[in-house]
C-alpha cells in the first residue's frame, strides 16, 4: 500500500508560487532581474513574520534553560555534608490544563482566551538526591509553568495546516510570537540596548575629555569600567591639547587608578612592556604615553603585589557581615579579577588576557585623541543589540530559579536541624513547596510588563504591552516593534534621527508623531535577529585559519604595521599578518555552511582590526552573492524555489545568499538593481522594497509621496477598522471593531500580499470625486454618498465584553443568580425584560440603557461561619443576599451577540457577555486613504444631488482638492489611475515601493477603454443636470474607516457628579465630567471684560460655597460663631468657591493665616 501524501501545510504563500505576475507561467522562461524578487516569499515561508521572536523563544527553551540549571545545577546544606541535589536536566513539556477535573489536559491558545487562564506548560527537572544513606533518581518533576509563546516548537499550533487550524479555532494568519496569560495576549516589546562587553569611545571635546568604557555583563553581575582622561580646570580646545594621563576607573574602587598601576596589577612587570602593550612602536603613541609613568614612581609602585595591595586599599568594600576580613593584596586580585572588566575571566591568576584588554581600551583612547574620526557613534545601528522575548525571559527565570534555590535550601536546612530523625527525610516534599514562585514570578512579570531582577538592580517598566487588536495590520505592527530605553521627554534629537546604518534594517517611515518619534521604531520586512552562537569553535577556527593567539606575543608583535588584530564579540584573542586571506577564507567557511551563517565578519583598517561577532541581539538581513560582477543566484535556483526543491536555507547552505549584518555591510558594496551589477559589487540587493516595514508596505507607490505622509499612513493604518482574522466571530475581546462588508484594495502592493493583507484587509474601494461641492467638504472633511452608505459602506460592528464572575467564599457561601422580578400586571418589570429564568439575557435581545442584563446577588455575611439549615432559606439569617446587578449604562442601546458561562482556574464561575452595536457612517466619523490624507465626514448627500458621469456612475465621496497641493500626495493620484484601469482591464494593479504598474501602461489602458489618459472625467451636477464647467478627476481610491467614531466620543453635561475633595465637577466622558474651562479660556474672557461670564463659569457653575467670616480677625468661622474671637458679633455670609475655602484652610494647618478684608457693598 502507498504512503498516503504529507498533509501540505497551507501558509499563504501557496497563491504566490502558483502563475506568476504579469501573467507569466511556470513553463516560461525565467529574467533573473524582475524576478529574483521571489526570494522574499521564500524566506518568508522559511521564518514568517515574526521570526524574530519564535527563534528566540525557542532558543530559550531549548538551550538558554539547560545552561541556566547547568549553571546552578547543586543545592547543598549547610547542616548535612551528606545531602545534595543535583538537577541533571531541564524540560518544558506542552501546554495543559490545570482543571482538577480536566479529562483531557491538552490545551488550546483559544480556550485560555475564553475562559481567563494562562497558556502554559509545566517546567519538568531530572533531579539526583540523597534520602538518607540512598541515592535516588527522579525524573520529571515539575518545578513551576512557563507560559507558551504561540506558534513556537512547545505550541500546539506549530506546523498545523490550515484545516487543523480551524478545528482549534485559531487563524492560520494570525502571526503568533505572544504570550496568553490571564487570558490577555501579551507582547514583549524589542528592546533596543547599547552593546554590551565592546569597547565604546566617547569624547567631550568642549572639556578635553577621552574616555573609553565597556559595561561587563556576566551571569553573575554587571558593571561599567572606564578608562579615561582628566580633564584640567581651564582647559579650552583652542588652546590646550587634551592631558594623555589616563585612569582607570570603576564604581567598586574609591579613586580612579593611573592606568600604568593597573597595568601593574594585572602582571605587567616593566614599564617597557606596558609602553609596548598599548603603543607598540608607534613613536607619536609613546610621546603621549610617557607622563603615565609619573603617579606610579610618585607612589613607590613598581611590582604587582604593590599595585594589588595599593589597589586594595582603595576598594569600597560592601561585604556580608559573616564574611572573613581579607587581606589589601586578597581585596585588590579579588577586585581585578572579577570585578572589573568582569566579562573577561581570569583563570588562577593570570591576567594577561586582561591587561590586553585594558591596553587596548588606552590605545583606543589615545587614537581618538589623535584622530577624531575614531570616536563610536552611540546611535549607530552595529553599536545597538536588540533583547527579545527569550534574552529578558531568560533572565528572569534564572533570577526565579535561583531564589527557588536559595529558599528550598533554607527549607531542608530547618528540617535538618531537627534531631528527631526518625523517618528518612524526603527533599522533594519540600521542593514541590515552591514551584509556584517560579510560576507567579513569570505570570506576574508579563502581565504587568515589570522586570525586577535583584542580580542586575534592573527595574525595568512597560516591557509587555497587551496585543492591539484593532485590525490586523495593527497586531503584526506591535511584533515588529522596537523600543528603546530612552526618556521620551528629553529633545535630542541624536537617537530619533534616521541613521544611514538603518537602511535595509529598521523602517524608515513606521514611527509615532509626537514624543516618541524616532525612539519607537520597526523593523523592515527581510530583517533577522540573531541568537547566541557559541565562541568555541570560532576560536579553533581562528587558529586553523593561522591566526596567532595572543598569548605568545609581545606588545611590540601585537601593534606591528602590518598585523591585524583578531576580535571576537570585542576582545582581541589572535594576531594575523594576512588580513584579506583570513577574511575570505573565514566567509568561504560561512558560505559553505560549515559555520553558523548569522556569524559575521569584518575589518577596520583604521584600527588595524578584524572583528568576528557571534553575539545575539544583532540585526541582519540576506542579500544576494555577487562575485566578478555576476549573482550567485540563477534561473534554475527560482525554478527550484517554485517547484519545492530548493526553499531559503537550502540557497543559504550553497552560498547563493547570506546574511548580513551592519558591520559587515560597511565592507560590501551592494547593488539596488542588477543593472548596478559591476566588477567591484559583492552583493545584490533582493528587492529594494524590503527596506520598508509589513505597515509601511500597504502603502501604493509611497516612494511618490512626500515623506511624512507616509509615517502618518503608518499610525493610521493600525487604527483601521476590518477584519482581525478568521476566528473574530468566536472571540470574546473586550474591544473589537469589525467592518461588515471589508474588501481587498484594487491596487496592492507585493508586501501586502506577502503579510496577508488581501485576505484580512481593512477597508473599501471607494469612487472619489475630486471635486469642490457645497461648502462642507473645507478642511479635509467629506461628503459622502447616502446611496451608498445605505448600501453597507463603511458598516462597522462594535462588540463590548462584560465580565462576571460568580465567588465562592470561604465560610461556604457563593454569589448566586437571580431570577427575572414580575411587576404587577404580571410581566417583567422594565429593569428586568431581558432576562431569561436563570437571570441571563438572551441571545438577540435590544438591552437599553437601566436595564439589568446580569441579574447576580451577593451573600450578605461572608466571613463568619453559618448555620447550614438557614443558609438555603432566602429569608433565613445570616444566607440572605443584596442584589448586585450588571446595569447596561451607555445611552445607545446594543444587542446581546453571546452569552458564555464557563469556569476560571480558581473554580469561580465565569459570565462573559458580548454585546453588539451596528453602525453606519454617520457626520463627525474619520475616514483616511492610504496616503495619510485623513478626513471627517462633513455633509452625507441624498443620491440624486450628487454629480454624475455619462455612464451614470455616481461617487462614494466627494474630496477637496485643495488636499493635494501641499502635502504633494502623488502616489494617491497614482492609486487612482492604476485603479481605474485594473477596474477596466478587469486586474489587480500593483503599487509596489519602487516598482509597481508603470504609469504609462495604466494610460494606455484608460485610453484604449476610451477614458482621458488624465484619469479626468466629463460629469454632471446632480441637482441642475447641466455638465459641470470642468472635467473632474474621477476613480476608485482605497478608503479606511477609523476607529474614532462621534458616537464614542460625544459627550454634554447640565450637571452631574463633583469629586469628593474639591467639590468640582469631575472630568472625564466616563464619569460623566464637565467641560473645562482652562487657563487659556479664562484669559479670553478677561480680555473681552466679560467678568459676571467670568463669574459664573469659575465659581456658580462649578463649585460655589457659602462661608461664614468674622469682620474683625478676618477668618473663617463655622455656624456664625468665629472660633478665634469666640463671639458671634460681626459674622458675615458669603460664598467663594470650595476649592478656594479648602485652600486657606490649608494654609492654616501650616500657620499661614489668610484673611479676609471685607467692604459692605451697599455703603
Amino acid at each position: 500500500m502507498p504512503s498516503p501524501a504529507p498533509l501540505k501545510v497551507d501558509d499563504g504563500f501557496e497563491p504566490l508560487t502558483k502563475t506568476y505576475y504579469k501573467g507569466k507561467h511556470l513553463t516560461d522562461r525565467i529574467d533573473t532581474a524582475k524576478d529574483k524578487w521571489e526570494l522574499v516569499p521564500a524566506f518568508l515561508k522559511a521564518k514568517g513574520l515574526v521570526k524574530q521572536h519564535l527563534d528566540s523563544f525557542n532558543y530559550f527553551v531549548e538551550q538558554d534553560l539547560k545552561k541556566i540549571v547547568k549553571a546552578n545545577e547543586k543545592v547543598l546544606s549547610d547542616v548535612d555534608p551528606q545531602f545534595y541535589l543535583r538537577y541533571l536536566d531541564i524540560y518544558v513539556g506542552m501546554p495543559q490544563r490545570k482543571d482538577p477535573h480536566a479529562v483531557n489536559t491538552d490545551i488550546t491558545p483559544h480556550e485560555c482566551r475564553l475562559r481567563d487562564l494562562t497558556y502554559a506548560a509545566p517546567i519538568f527537572v531530572d533531579v539526583e538526591y540523597t534520602r538518607g544513606r540512598k541515592k535516588v533518581l527522579h525524573k520529571g518533576l515539575e518545578i513551576g509553568r512557563m507560559p507558551v509563546m504561540l506558534r513556537s516548537n512547545r505550541c500546539v499550533l506549530k506546523g498545523k495546516s490550515e484545516k487543523e487550524m480551524a478545528d482549534l479555532q485559531e487563524c492560520p494568519l494570525d502571526p503568533g510570537g505572544y504570550f496568553i496569560v490571564n487570558g490577555t495576549e501579551k507582547v514583549i516589546l524589542i528592546q533596543e540596548q547599547l552593546t554590551k562587553n565592546r569597547i565604546i569611545v566617547e569624547a567631550d571635546e568642549k572639556k578635553g575629555i577621552f574616555q573609553a568604557s565597556v559595561t561587563s555583563s556576566t551571569h553573575e553581575r554587571k558593571s561599567k569600567t572606564y578608562v579615561l582622561n582628566k580633564a584640567p580646570s581651564s582647559y579650552s580646545p583652542s588652546h590646550n591639547t587634551p592631558s594623555t594621563k589616563l585612569y582607570l576607573k570603576h564604581n567598586s574602587i574609591a579613586e580612579d587608578l593611573p592606568i600604568v598601576i593597573a597595568l601593574k596589577a594585572m602582571g605587567i612587570a616593566t614599564d617597557k612592556e606596558c609602553m609596548e602593550l598599548v603603543c607598540g612602536s608607534d613613536t607619536q603613541l609613546q610621546e603621549m604615553f610617557a607622563v603615565n609613568f609619573e603617579d606610579p614612581a610618585k607612589l613607590g609602585i613598581f611590582t604587582q603585589h604593590q599595585a594589588l595591595e595599593y589597589i586594595g586599599s582603595k576598594v569600597k568594600t560592601s561585604r556580608r557581615p559573616m564574611a572573613p576580613k581579607l587581606s589589601a593584596v586578597q581585596e585588590g586580585i579579588e577586585s581585578m579579577a572579577n570585578i572589573v572588566i568582569g566579562h573577561i575571566s581570569v583563570d588562577d591568576l593570570d591576567f594577561h588576557k586582561k591587561a590586553v584588554y585594558t591596553a587596548l581600551m588606552a590605545r583606543r583612547v589615545f587614537s581618538a585623541m589623535a584622530d577624531p574620526t575614531l570616536i563610536d557613534d552611540r546611535d549607530y545601528l552595529g553599536n545597538k543589540r536588540l533583547e527579545l522575548a527569550g534574552q529578558l525571559l531568560s533572565l528572569l527565570f534564572e533570577d526565579l530559579f535561583k531564589k527557588f534555590n536559595s529558599d528550598f535550601k533554607d527549607n531542608i536546612d530547618k528540617v535538618l536541624r531537627k534531631p528527631n530523625r526518625t523517618n528518612e527525610f524526603d527533599a522533594l516534599l519540600s521542593i514541590t513547596i515552591h514551584s509556584n514562585n517560579i510560576t507567579t514570578g513569570m505570570n506576574r512579570a508579563i502581565s504587568t510588563g515589570n522586570w525586577s531582577l535583584k542580580r542586575f538592580k534592573m527595574e525595568r517598566a512597560g516591557v509587555t504591552h497587551v496585543l492591539s487588536r484593532l485590525s490586523y495590520l495593527s497586531a503584526l505592527g506591535m511584533m515588529t516593534r522596537i523600543s528603546s530605553q530612552f526618556e521620551k521627554t528629553r529633545k535630542v534629537s541624536g537617537p530619533r534621527s534616521l541613521q544611514p546604518s538603518q537602511f535595509g534594517m529598521l523602517c524608515p517611515s513606521d514611527t509615532p508623531e509626537g514624543e516618541a518619534c524616532g525612539l519607537v521604531k520597526n523593523l523592515a520586512l527581510m530583517t533577522h535577529i540573531t541568537t547566541d552562537v557559541d565562541e568555541e569553535p570560532i576560536m579553533e577556527l581562528i587558529d586553523y585559519l593561522g591566526g596567532e593567539p595572543i598569548g605568545y606575543l609581545s606588545g611590540l608583535e601585537i601593534h606591528a604595521k602590518e598585523s591585524y588584530g583578531i576580535l571576537v564579540n570585542g576582545t582581541l584573542v589572535a594576531v594575523t599578518k594576512n588580513k584579506p586571506g583570513f577574511v575570505s577564507k573565514f566567509r568561504n567557511m560561512r558560505r559553505k555552511g560549515l559555520i553558523s551563517a548569522f556569524i559575521s565578519i569584518h575589518s577596520n583598517d583604521k584600527t588595524q582590526s578584524i572583528n568576528i561577532a557571534t553575539d545575539g541581539g544583532r540585526i541582519c538581513r540576506p542579500l544576494i552573492i555577487v562575485t566578478n560582477g555576476t549573482p550567485h543566484l540563477t534561473e534554475q535556483h527560482i525554478q527550484g524555489l517554485r517547484d519545492g526543491t530548493y526553499d531559503f536555507d537550502h540557497l543559504l547552505a550553497t552560498g547563493i545568499v547570506e546574511y548580513l549584518d551592519v558591520n559587515e555591510e560597511n565592507d560590501a558594496q551592494i547593488a539596488l538593481n542588477l543593472a548596478d551589477v559591476q566588477q567591484d559589487v559583492t552583493h545584490l540587493e533582493i528587492e529594494p522594497f524590503t527596506v520598508l516595514g509589513a505597515v509601511a508596505g500597504v502603502i501604493p507607490y509611497p516612494h511618490h509621496n512626500q515623506s511624512p505622509r507616509n509615517t502618518y499612513q503608518c499610525a493610521m493604518g493600525k487604527q483601521a477598522i476590518g477584519t482581525i482574522g478568521y476566528n473574530q466571530q468566536l472571540r470574546i475581546d473586550t474591544l473589537l471593531y469589525l467592518m461588515v462588508y471589508p474588501q481587498k484594495p484594487l491596487v496592492k502592493s507585493k508586501t501586502i500580499e506577502l503579510i496577508g493583507y488581501d485576505r484580512l484587509p481593512a477597508g473599501q474601494n471607494a469612487t472619489v470625486a475630486v471635486m469642490s461641492y457645497s461648502g462642507y467638504d473645507i478642511e479635509d472633511a467629506l461628503v459622502l454618498n447616502k446611496a451608498s452608505l445605505d448600501r453597507g459602506y463603511g458598516r462597522c460592528q462594535v462588540m463590548r465584553k462584560n465580565t462576571t464572575t460568580l465567588k465562592r467564599y470561604p465560610n461556604s457561601t457563593f454569589d448566586r443568580l437571580d431570577g427575572v422580578r414580575v411587576g404587577t400586571d404580571g410581566n417583567p418589570i422594565f429593569q428586568h425584560s431581558v432576562l431569561e429564568s436563570d437571570g441571563l439575557p438572551a441571545v438577540g435581545d435590544f438591552v437599553e440603557a437601566g436595564m439589568v442584563y446580569v441579574n447576580k446577588q451577593v451573600p450578605l455575611n461572608t466571613g463568619d461561619q453559618i448555620n447550614p439549615e438557614t443558609s438555603h432559606n432566602r429569608t433565613g439569617g445570616a444566607g440572605e443576599y443584596r442584589d448586585a446587578p450588571v446595569y447596561y449604562k451607555t445611552p445607545v442601546p446594543s444587542i446581546i451577540d453571546k452569552v458564555m458561562l464557563s469556569s476560571s482556574e480558581s473554580e469561580q464561575s465565569l459570565i462573559k457577555v458580548l454585546l453588539r452595536q451596528t453602525r453606519r457612517p454617520e457626520i463627525g466619523d474619520k475616514f483616511s486613504s492610504r496616503h495619510g490624507q485623513k478626513g471627517v465626514c462633513g455633509i452625507i448627500v441624498p443620491q440624486a444631488d450628487m454629480p454624475f458621469n455619462d455612464q451614470g456612475i455616481c461617487p462614494d465621496i466627494i474630496m477637496n482638492p485643495h488636499g493635494f497641493p501641499s502635502r504633494m500626495t502623488v502616489g494617491k493620484m497614482m492609486e487612482l489611475i492604476s485603479g481605474k484601469a485594473g477596474v477596466l482591464n478587469g486586474s489587480l494593479e500593483y503599487g509596489t515601493a519602487f516598482g509597481g504598474s508603470k504609469l504609462e501602461d495604466m494610460t494606455e489602458i484608460l485610453v484604449k477603454h476610451g477614458f482621458s489618459y488624465s484619469g479626468k472625467d466629463m460629469l454632471y451636477s446632480g441637482e441642475t443636470g447641466e455638465p459641470l464647467e470642468v472635467y473632474v478627476f474621477f476613480g476608485p481610491i482605497y478608503y479606511q474607516k477609523l476607529k474614532h467614531m462621534v458616537m464614542d466620543k460625544m459627550h454634554a453635561r447640565p450637571r452631574g457628579p463633583r469629586a469628593v475633595l474639591t467639590r468640582q465637577p469631575t472630568e472625564g466622558r466616563s464619569r460623566d465630567g464637565g467641560l473645562r474651562l482652562g487657563e487659556m479660556e479664562r484669559d479670553c474672557l478677561i480680555a473681552y471684560g466679560a467678568s459676571q461670564l467670568l463669574l459664573e463659569r469659575l465659581m456658580w457653575s462649578s463649585d460655589a460655597f457659602e462661608v461664614d467670616v468674622c469682620r474683625q480677625c478676618g477668618l473663617m468661622g463655622y455656624s456664625a460663631w468665629c472660633s478665634m474671637c469666640q463671639s458671634h458679633k460681626d459674622m458675615v455670609k458669603m460664598n467663594i468657591p470650595y476649592a478656594a475655602k479648602l485652600l486657606f484652610q490649608e494654609l492654616l494647618s501650616m500657620n499661614i493665616a489668610t484673611r479676609f478684608t471685607l467692604t459692605d457693598v451697599f455703603q
